[in-house]
């Protein structure tokens, strides 16, 4: 669960959001929307407690945010942003055993109980099968269900992802917004991520988050769709997108 409380956040004089509240809950997928510059990735940042917000607090699974520790903070919250690992020989598997380093010993060994977290999320991710290979050697679609899986091991109850779309053709947008959709409902996380993809938000995500000139609208995905809220944002070229006329079928939890 993530609750914002009268947040405001801002760079100096300039203002992004101001007294935002909003409760995410657990189990679900929300998809944070805005135009370029509303602020999308500084929220993201806020959350993660990268950037210090002007006003306001902010709670994790029920803790205050100012009050957890890094190793705490590593248990709470994954954070899956727009970086590609590219690198030569670094294997799929060592990129998501990563995820398993706030709960190593001193030294960083893996135990039993960290390989079988690692091959866990590769087998939620469906890519147990690429375990072996190398980054430089995957798709961008691959490499982003790797990052995915990267913080599935982290075990953490909060998922959140900057982008994670982006540079993907049409397919496996669908295909990595289904994905993240079924990991919120069939394992009680609150997925969070921005994203410019409305079609996908739209139709996959159970709410949206949507900064209109540092105002936080929060609502279902069915009430963002007739509010007439998206139409004030992005303008009256939205009203040719399906996903504000055609059925959702985002609910993956059968």
């Amino acid at each position: 669960m993530i609750r914002l409380e009268n947040l405001r956040l801002g760079y100096g004089h300039r203002l992004l959001l101001e007294q935002a509240s909003a409760t995410l809950p657990a189990g679900s997928l929300t998809a944070l929307l805005g135009r370029n510059g509303s602020g999308k990735s500084t929220l993201l940042r806020a959350i993660i407690g990268q950037e210090k917000p002007q006003a306001g607090r902010l709670f994790l699974d029920g803790h205050p945010l100012t009050r957890l520790t890094p190793e705490t903070l590593a248990r709470t919250v994954a954070f899956v942003n727009t970086e590609r690992v590219r690198v030569a020989n670094l294997r799929c598997k060592d990129v998501v055993a990563l995820g398993r380093a706030p709960y190593t010993n001193w030294i960083g060994r893996m135990q039993a109980q960290d390989e079988a977290a690692v091959y866990q999320a590769l087998e939620q991710t469906g890519m147990t099968g690429y375990a072996e290979r190398t980054m430089d050697k995957m798709s961008d679609g691959e490499c982003q269900r790797i990052m995915i899986a990267r913080a599935l091991a982290q075990r953490t109850p909060i998922i959140l992802l900057d982008e994670p779309t982006s540079f993907l053709d049409l397919p496996n947008r669908y295909e990595l917004g289904r994905l993240l959709a079924q990991l919120a409902h069939e394992q009680n996380k609150c997925i969070f991520f921005s994203t410019h993809e409305l079609d996908i938000a739209l139709a996959l995500c159970d709410a949206v988050a949507l900064i209109d000139r540092s105002e936080l609208h929060y609502r279902s995905t069915p009430d963002l769709i007739q509010s007439g809220l998206l139409e004030k944002v992005f303008g009256d070229s939205l009203r040719i997108l399906p996903a504000l006329h055609a059925p959702r079928y985002s609910n993956l939890r059968k």
